[in-house]
């Protein structure tokens, strides 16, 4: 029951925005029927590839390209990852749940994670189109240094402690 006491307290509140407004409950139900709908097509072919990853890449070779001693490389990678990346937010999560498997180092992570969410390319192909060249670079070129900065500061802000847990519970789940 605990574990799905989100979902009890939304159909809740769905039922009683119900009682005094039937449309805006048809709605609610509608989208949320669509986000589950978009999650299924999402989470299967990135569970797939993160199999094949996890199978066909060793952990010694992500720990040479994005481990600990990776330097540059390492986050120039980890954009380049995240930036390749299509798909919603919600997806990079078991990516990085991998990648922590892996031995990949917590900075780039978050510069992978970061990426994801802000420089995909599909969304600056986008944003060029509609927004035009000049504003798109102008976001990239502010964009690219403010993700390795607050990775940065989340790696040195995190102890060693918090950054082991972080690892040990990605073990369990992955």
């Amino acid at each position: 029951m605990k574990r799905y006491r989100y979902a009890i307290f939304m159909i809740v509140v769905i039922g009683l925005i119900a009682i005094f407004d039937r449309q805006a409950a048809a709605l609610s139900v509608n989208n949320a029927g669509l986000q589950l709908k978009q999650m299924f097509f999402v989470i299967p072919p990135i569970f797939l590839l993160l199999g094949l990853l996890d199978v066909w890449v060793p952990r010694t070779t992500m720990v040479k390209y994005m481990g600990e001693g990776s330097g540059m490389k390492g986050i120039l990678l980890a954009f380049l990852i995240g930036s390749a990346a299509a798909g919603p937010l919600y997806g990079a999560f078991p990516v990085a749940a991998v990648f922590m498997k892996k031995g990949v180092k917590f900075l780039n992570l978050m510069v992978f994670i970061g990426a994801w969410s802000t420089t995909k390319i599909p969304m600056l192909m986008f944003e060029i189109e509609s927004l035009g060249l000049k504003f798109a670079l102008t976001r990239l070129a502010i964009d690219i240094p403010g993700i390795i900065l607050i990775a940065f500061l989340l790696t040195k802000l995190m102890s060693k402690g918090e950054l082991e847990e972080i690892y040990k519970n990605s073990e369990a789940m992955a």
